[in-house]
């Protein structure tokens, strides 16, 4: 099966964000998830941009992917239809990349290059937080797609 890439802008620093995300981590067999933490440059967006396609360039040298740039102006799914979309690109064998900026977001030029925008909600999380909520909603999207009970409908 194919790998889920979160690379995001920023290092976890805080304790317990990182102990919620370990124990969603931990639960994972396959597919395997690896976490890329990007050098923040205090909100120089065009330098973190490139760090960003950088690390995206690499992850695509020896395989297919498809990219989601997490951006609250992204298109929102409910947990099924998210979990759908997610292991359809799974099952075609493509690593899964979503993308998590830093404090100052997105270059519109860069955001133009993707397909797949996509937000956890219309607000605004800081970023360790997002990051939190999206690997609970990949956990939700494995579980949802093997038929375990812990999304309730």
């Amino acid at each position: 099966m194919a790998t889920i890439h979160i690379v995001s802008i920023g290092k976890l620093k805080d304790k317990h964000v990182q102990t919620l995300e370990s124990d969603y981590l931990k639960r994972f067999k396959d597919p395997k998830i690896n976490l890329h933490e990007l050098k923040g440059h205090q909100e120089n967006i065009d330098l973190e941009m490139k760090e960003i396609s950088l690390k995206l360039d690499q992850l695509k040298k020896n395989k297919s992917i498809e990219v989601f740039i997490m951006t609250e102006h992204g298109k929102t799914y409910n947990s099924v239809n998210f979990s759908n979309l997610f292991f359809k690109y799974l099952e075609l064998s493509k690593d899964v990349v979503f993308v998590i900026g830093g404090a100052a977001g997105f270059s519109k030029e860069f955001l133009a290059e993707f397909k797949n925008l996509t937000s956890l909600s219309p607000m605004t999380f800081p970023h360790r937080l997002a990051r939190l909520l999206l690997i609970e909603q990949i956990y939700r999207a494995y579980t949802i797609n093997k038929g375990h009970p812990y999304h309730k409908d």
